[in-house]
C-alpha cells in the first residue's frame, strides 16, 4: 500500500479536493471552497493546509463565523445542494458562533461543512484556553453545543479516524434526505499531527445524488385519491427547488389543471404568469391561495414540511373531507397531516404521477378553473395597487419599494430574505420570473441571513444580479461580510430599508398585546418605553465605511434611479431608502389567515385582554388532520 505523509488537517483538505457530486450525468465539485477565521485552534492547523493546498481549495476570509456558514448554505442553496463550501473556526467563541448558521442549514436541508477547532485530545495542560470544563465529564467541550444542530457530528481525536468519519460526513451532506450541516470537531494538537496515509484516501470520488422513483402501489393510491378528488391544490415546497422539479411541476399543472400554492422556500416554482400558478400560502399568502386551501377536499404537498405558517397553525384547511398526499423524498414529511405518503423525488414522482393521470385523460373541472383564475387577476390588481405610487416625490413604502425593483429586475435577478417585514409582503406580493428569483430563508427566518447569503449566491452564480433585501433591524445584526464583498470584488446588490426597528414584530406585538414594546429603534421615554424620537443612526454611512459604494435615496423617484444605476454597478453596492410608515399611508394586505402566538391569559391592560379573547376565537378553529 501506498501512503503519504501528512497532517491531519492537510489529508483532510486534500481529500476535500477529491470529492464530487453527480446527477443527471452533471458533475461538479462537492465542497467549492472553504470560508475561515483563524485562531489557535486551526491556524496551524487547517490555516497551514489551506496554504499548503491554495491551488486545490479556494479560501474566503470571513470577518464572522455565523455569517460563514449563511454565505456557504446560500453558495449550496443556490448549487441546488450539489455543491457546498466548508467553513472552519477557532475553538471557543469562533466554534459556538456556528450553531445558529448550523441550526439554519439543518432546518432547510441545505447542505454545510463545519470543521470547528476544539481542545488538545491529549491534555497536555487542563484547561487550555477557551476550554469550558465540565466537572462530570472530561469529553465534553463547546463544539458539543453543535450536535443537535448538526445531521452527523464527530470529534477526532485520532488521525486514523478521519479516514472513517471523512466518508460518513460526505454521505450525509449528499443525501436528499438527511443533508444539513455535518460537524467534523478537530483538536488543535490532532490538526497539526502527522500520518501514512494510503493514497486511495485521496483518490475522486463522485457521490451519486440519487432521484428514487415511488413505489407502484403508493403511486396507485396517488393516482386514485387525485381522480377522487374536486378541489384539489398542490402547496409547492422548497423540495421542488432541491429536486430541480419545476418542470415537472408546470407540466403537472398544465396537464390537470390543478392550482398550485407555494410556501416561501417553493416560491417560484411556478412563474408567476403561469395560469396555474396562485401565490404564496398560509399566513403571509394571498388572498386566492388560501382560500382554495379553506376548501380544498385534496392538498397535495410537495416537497413541503408543512409548517405553521403554511397551515395558518392549522386553521387554514377547514373543508370537513380535507385529505393529504405528500410527495416528498423524506418519510418523515410524507406522513404529515395523516397524509397518504407518496416517497419519492420530487421531479420522478411528478413525472410519474402525470404519466399516470393522462393516461386516465383526468383534468379538474373547468369551473374550477374559471374560479381560481378570476380569483388570481383580483389579487393581481391589488397587487398592481400595493406597487403604484401616485406621487413620485415623496418617501415610498415598503410595497412601492419592491414595487421598484419588481418594475427593474428581470429573470436573470436573484432577490435574497430572510426575516423582518419584507417577507410577509414579499409572500404576498413578489413576482417570481425564474426557478431560482426568490432566495427567501424561511425555515428559521434568520435574522443577518441576507448579506452574507447573498455573498454566497453571487459566488455560485456570478453572472447574475443577486440583491440582498435587508431592513435596519438586519443590518444591524451582521453587517459583516460586505468588508468581504469589498475585499473579493464580490457585486452583490443591497437594498436597504430604514423603518427605524422591528417593524414585523412591532406590528405582531401590538396584535396580541404587547403594545410595540421594545421594538422600535428610539430613545428612552421617562416612563420606561422607548417612544422618544428615533436614534440618529446612519446605516448607509456605515456601510460606506465598510467599504460599500452607497446611493440615497430620499423620495420614489430617486430610489428607482438609485436600483437602476446599482444594477448596473459592476462592484459592491448599497441603495439605502427610508420607508413611510404611517398608519394613514396603504401597506401590504393585511394576513389572509391566522398564525398561532400565545396571548397572556392574564392581564390588566385593555390591549391585552382584547387581544386573547380574539386568540381564543381563532384557537377554536384549529383542528388536527387524524
Amino acid at each position: 500500500m501506498t501512503t503519504t505523509r501528512l497532517t491531519v488537517a492537510q489529508a483532510l483538505v486534500r481529500f476535500l479536493a477529491a470529492q464530487y457530486t453527480e446527477r443527471d450525468g452533471a458533475r461538479q465539485r462537492l465542497i467549492g471552497a472553504t470560508w475561515g477565521i483563524f485562531g489557535h485552534g486551526n491556524v496551524a492547523g487547517l490555516g497551514q493546509a489551506l496554504v499548503e493546498y491554495a491551488d486545490v481549495m479556494p479560501y474566503h476570509q470571513g470577518r464572522n463565523e455565523q455569517s460563514m456558514v449563511h454565505a456557504a448554505v446560500g453558495y449550496a442553496r443556490q448549487s441546488n445542494r450539489l455543491s457546498t463550501h466548508a467553513v472552519t473556526t477557532s475553538i471557543g467563541p469562533g466554534a459556538t458562533n456556528l450553531v445558529t448558521g448550523a441550526a439554519l442549514a439543518t432546518i432547510n436541508h441545505l447542505p454545510v461543512l463545519l470543521l470547528p477547532g476544539d481542545v488538545f485530545a491529549t491534555r497536555p495542560a487542563d484547561p487550555v484556553l477557551q476550554q469550558l470544563e465540565v466537572p462530570y465529564a472530561g469529553d465534553v467541550s463547546v463544539n458539543d453545543t453543535l450536535r443537535p444542530v448538526s445531521k452527523y457530528f464527530d470529534r477526532i481525536t485520532r488521525p486514523e479516524a478521519l479516514i472513517p468519519s471523512a466518508l460518513q460526513a460526505m454521505r450525509v451532506l449528499t443525501d436528499p434526505v438527511e443533508t444539513g450541516a455535518v460537524t467534523l470537531a478537530l483538536p488543535q494538537d490532532v490538526q497539526a499531527e502527522a500520518f501514512d496515509w494510503p493514497e486511495e484516501f485521496f483518490a475522486e470520488r463522485v457521490w451519486t445524488v440519487r432521484r428514487p422513483g415511488a413505489d407502484p402501489t403508493e403511486l396507485a393510491e396517488a393516482v386514485r385519491v387525485v381522480r377522487a378528488s374536486r378541489r384539489p391544490l398542490v402547496i409547492a415546497g422548497g423540495g421542488v427547488h432541491h429536486s430541480r422539479a419545476e418542470t415537472a411541476l408546470a407540466e403537472f399543472a398544465s396537464a390537470t389543471g390543478v392550482p398550485v400554492a407555494s410556501t416561501q422556500a417553493g416560491k417560484g416554482s411556478l412563474r408567476y404568469d403561469h395560469p396555474q400558478d396562485v401565490g404564496g400560502v398560509g399566513h403571509t399568502g394571498t388572498a386566492t391561495a388560501d382560500e382554495l386551501a379553506r376548501t380544498a377536499d385534496l392538498v397535495i404537498g410537495v416537497g413541503t414540511r408543512y409548517t405553521d405558517f403554511t397551515t395558518a397553525s392549522g386553521t387554514l384547511f377547514e373543508n370537513p373531507d380535507v385529505r393529504f398526499l405528500n410527495l416528498n423524498i423524506a418519510p418523515f414529511d410524507g406522513h404529515k397531516l395523516s397524509g397518504l405518503p407518496l416517497v419519492a423525488d420530487a421531479r420522478s414522482g411528478l413525472g410519474e404521477l402525470t404519466e399516470a393521470l393522462v393516461m386516465h385523460g383526468h383534468k379538474v373541472a373547468e369551473s374550477y378553473v374559471t374560479e381560481y383564475t378570476e380569483d388570481k387577476e383580483r389579487w393581481e390588481q391589488r397587487v398592481d395597487a400595493c406597487f403604484e405610487a401616485e406621487e413620485l416625490d415623496v418617501r415610498p413604502t415598503q410595497p412601492q419599494v419592491l414595487g421598484a425593483l419588481d418594475a427593474l429586475v428581470d429573470d436573470s435577478d436573484i432577490i435574497v430574505n430572510a426575516a423582518g417585514s419584507l417577507p410577509g409582503d414579499l409572500h404576498k406580493l413578489w413576482r417570481a420570473r425564474s426557478v431560482d428569483q426568490y432566495h427567501l430563508e424561511y425555515g428559521y427566518s434568520c435574522m443577518g441571513y441576507e448579506i452574507p447569503a447573498a455573498l454566497g449566491v453571487k459566488l455560485a452564480a456570478p453572472e447574475r444580479n443577486v440583491w440582498a433585501l435587508v431592513g435596519d433591524g438586519t443590518y444591524l445584526m451582521m453587517p459583516t461580510e460586505i468588508v468581504t464583498a469589498v475585499q473579493e470584488g464580490v457585486a452583490i446588490k443591497i437594498l436597504l430599508v430604514q423603518n427605524h426597528g422591528y417593524a414585523s414584530i412591532g406590528g405582531l406585538s401590538e396584535s396580541v398585546g404587547g403594545e410595540r414594546f421594545g421594538t422600535a429603534y428610539r430613545f428612552q421615554a421617562g416612563d420606561g418605553t422607548f417612544t422618544g424620537a428615533p436614534l440618529p443612526v446612519d446605516l448607509a454611512a456605515n456601510a460606506a465605511s465598510l467599504g460599500m459604494r452607497v446611493l440615497r435615496a430620499k423620495t420614489v423617484r430617486e430610489l428607482r434611479e438609485a436600483l437602476a444605476e446599482a444594477r448596473a454597478a459592476d462592484t459592491p453596492t448599497c441603495v439605502y431608502v427610508e420607508t413611510e410608515t404611517s398608519d394613514t399611508v396603504s401597506g401590504a394586505p393585511p394576513a389572509q389567515a391566522w398564525w398561532d402566538v400565545p396571548v397572556a391569559e392574564t392581564a390588566t391592560r385593555p390591549s391585552a385582554v382584547k387581544a386573547r379573547e380574539l386568540y381564543e376565537r381563532h384557537v377554536s378553529t384549529r383542528r388536527r388532520h387524524l
